[in-house]
């Protein structure tokens, strides 16, 4: 099961899917609720919590007839699946967290101040910028980047945001019976990836923890694709 980073949808996981990321597992790639997408909010139901966000991914779970899976999240959706195996650890295989934000390291100042103006107005033009400056000019994924811009105008619910979540006591197979993977883009703009890496390693000394070079925190699953199927596999 795959969650995708905010603002996005399932179609950021194309390239990974074309990689082989698919070839030995049924994959589900969910979109986030209030985010573009085919997930939508219950009337009355609103996510304000990690808990409601936790309840929502049992609803999930249980709706597809999923006991047990693999559970995958890539920037704000890793946070999401952080903090899903910090609580329900009985229901997961696996945890895979690609470049996850807000986990094992805070945003930098930086990045924040170039991706305010993009999330208070996005535009097209404002998201293709952002993208252009933390991807280096590389090249995405021509059918994501026009979701991706075109979502601009979309009213979006406000993410459920909080602390980070606490993965010493849950994850590592040493404990739970839950292997971590953890992957970080080398040129990321949002944290630096070698001291996140670290971190990771050091809250849960069983997990698999590297740094992918070579490639920024949003052009990851599109220019790094078959090194992220490979791992992941």
């Amino acid at each position: 099961m795959l969650l995708p980073g905010g603002g996005t949808s399932s179609l950021v996981w194309g390239e990974c899917l074309r990689a082989g990321l698919a070839r030995e597992r049924r994959v589900h790639a969910v979109d986030l609720v209030g985010e573009p997408g085919l997930s939508v909010r219950a009337e009355g139901r609103p996510l304000r919590t990690v808990e409601d966000l936790v309840e929502w991914l049992d609803a999930v779970l249980d709706g597809l007839g999923e006991e047990v899976v693999e559970l995958g999240g890539y920037s704000y959706g890793g946070w999401i699946a952080a903090h899903y195996a910090a609580r329900r650890p009985e229901r997961l295989r696996r945890l895979v967290l690609l470049d996850p934000t807000q986990v094992f390291a805070g945003l930098r100042p930086g990045y924040v101040a170039r991706a305010l103006p993009m999330l208070l107005r996005p535009t097209p033009e404002r998201i293709r910028s952002f993208l252009a400056w933390e991807t280096g000019g590389a090249t995405l994924d021509p059918a994501w980047l026009r979701m991706r811009t075109a979502a601009a105008g979309f009213p979006t619910a406000r993410p459920v945001t909080g602390p980070r979540p606490l993965l010493g006591g849950v994850a590592g197979a040493g404990r739970t019976g839950v292997p971590m993977l953890a992957l970080f883009a080398g040129e990321a703009r949002c944290h630096v990836a070698e001291r996140a890496a670290r971190a990771a390693a050091e809250a849960v000394p069983d997990a698999l923890v590297a740094v992918i070079p070579g490639t920024s925190h949003h052009a990851l699953p599109f220019t790094a694709a078959a090194e992220l199927a490979r791992r992941v596999g």
